[in-house]
């Protein structure tokens, strides 16, 4: 009887062991250490704020004979230096040395409870190149990491041999589109993200086609959920949003002096706060095939080019067409 007894208990045990451990699995610290990058990752100190940080970044040398030149590649909100990994490896086969930085704030680099501006990030980079020996590089900077490469591109002008923006955020004033929420409302916002929510807004606002190869994303982005450090996470992502939606660039881009070329997937419809519009508002905003044509027209002597029947990131969805794009702009 104690044997017939004890094997429910045995299977229950298991049963809570296997969901532990598949938890485990599913979770990633904030800081993406249980994620394996395309290449070793190295860390730039930063001091900021009486605080110090660490800035995660890949340095990766060409992979040919060495043209000499140098892209730094930025990241959108969204994500980290994972997901460039077709584009190092196609710049790096062309004889590019590639940097892929982490901002702070993101990916593996620190979660800190800072004053968050592109200015500051732009210095950051900027450093980070001095203290590589790079005197120049192209920029080229994704979603928000488009945002942050214009800053670059305005504030350092003689470092920047080429600005290159992949479907860039910031093409509108979110503040004269989206309702105005504080850090702390949207610090609410981002601590009821789930695993499914995630993975739903992928699927619905970065591609036209899902595709299998996307989940790895998902998986990461959505992993630090289940941390017990995911309020801090929270918190960096709401003081993020702030930054992107007080410090619009789209202002400045008349005042860009560098060569500049718009990779536009023309599907894309983002906004930044789309949640908090009408469907109405939803459809008026954030047309990329409109946004791309009106941006070009800004930027002294810029170049467009476009993507049919892609969305947020071309790099991704079409990475063919857009790495023959990419090398032939350089």
């Amino acid at each position: 009887m104690m044997l017939k007894k004890s094997i429910p208990l045995l299977l229950f045990i298991s049963i809570l062991c296997a969901v532990a451990s598949a938890q485990q699995k599913d979770t990633l610290s904030i800081t993406l250490e249980n994620v394996s990058y395309p290449y070793p990752v190295k860390y730039f100190s930063v001091q900021t704020e009486g605080q110090d940080l660490k800035m995660a970044y890949m340095d990766v040398p060409a992979s040919q004979m060495s043209n000499g030149r140098t892209v730094i590649l930025f990241h959108g909100k969204n994500f980290g230096g994972y997901y460039w990994t077709n584009v190092i490896q196609a710049l790096s086969k062309r004889g590019f040395r590639v940097i892929v930085p982490d901002q702070i704030g993101f990916g593996k680099s620190s979660k800190a409870f800072i004053h968050y501006s592109f200015h500051q990030m732009a210095r950051w980079n900027k450093n980070l190149l001095d203290s590589l020996g790079i005197q120049k590089a192209s920029v080229l900077g994704h979603s928000m990491g488009g945002m942050l490469a214009t800053r670059f591109a305005l504030l350092y002008p003689q470092n920047t041999e080429k600005l290159l923006l992949e479907n860039p955020i910031g093409l509108e004033d979110y503040r004269q589109i989206i309702p105005y929420v504080t850090t702390e409302e949207q610090y609410k916002t981002e601590l009821k993200a789930t695993a499914e929510s995630i993975r739903k807004y992928y699927q619905n606002s970065y591609f036209v086609q899902w595709k299998p190869p996307y989940e790895e994303l998902v998986r990461i982005a959505a992993g630090p959920v289940n941390s017990a450090d995911f309020p801090r996470w929270a918190k960096v992502a709401a003081m993020t949003f702030t930054m992107i939606f007080e410090q619009p660039v789209m202002y400045e881009f008349p005042n860009v002096k560098v060569p500049t070329v718009l990779f536009i997937g023309k599907e894309d419809k983002t906004i930044v706060g789309k949640g908090l519009l009408g469907q109405q508002e939803q459809n008026q905003y954030g047309q990329y095939k409109l946004l791309g044509k009106q941006t070009v027209a800004k930027i002294p002597g810029a170049k467009l080019i476009e993507f049919e029947g892609c969305g947020h990131i071309p790099h991704l969805e079409v990475p063919t067409e857009f790495e023959i794009a990419l090398l032939g702009s350089l």
